[in-house]
């Protein structure tokens, strides 16, 4: 199960996501990400709450990369321990900005 706590105001938006991110949850984060950034140039995910991450939702992730390249920037916020190692054992650590 999934939960996305969703913000968009003055260009920004925030997604706090709070469970674990699968091949079941991964399209709802897509639909929800992919139909709120048009408008705008900074995104953030916020993984505070985020257990677990497969791959597709890596794949969600680099999507939502190359779709905010040249309109703004993508920031990942709060990774756990175990999910940074997911990021640096497929090179994601190298692509996506960590905070």
């Amino acid at each position: 199960m999934l939960n996305i706590n969703k913000t968009v105001e003055n260009g920004k938006a925030v997604f706090a996501l709070e469970g674990r991110l699968d091949t079941v949850t991964a399209p709802d984060l897509e639909n929800e990400v992919m139909g709120s950034i048009e408008d705008v140039n900074e995104l953030t995910l916020d993984f505070a709450g985020l257990d677990y991450i497969s791959s597709a939702g890596l794949r969600v992730l680099l999507a939502a990369q190359k779709k905010m390249k040249g309109r703004g920037s993508m920031t990942v916020t709060n990774v756990n321990g175990s999910i940074m190692d997911i990021f640096e054992v497929t090179g994601f650590s190298e692509i996506l900005t960590i905070e």
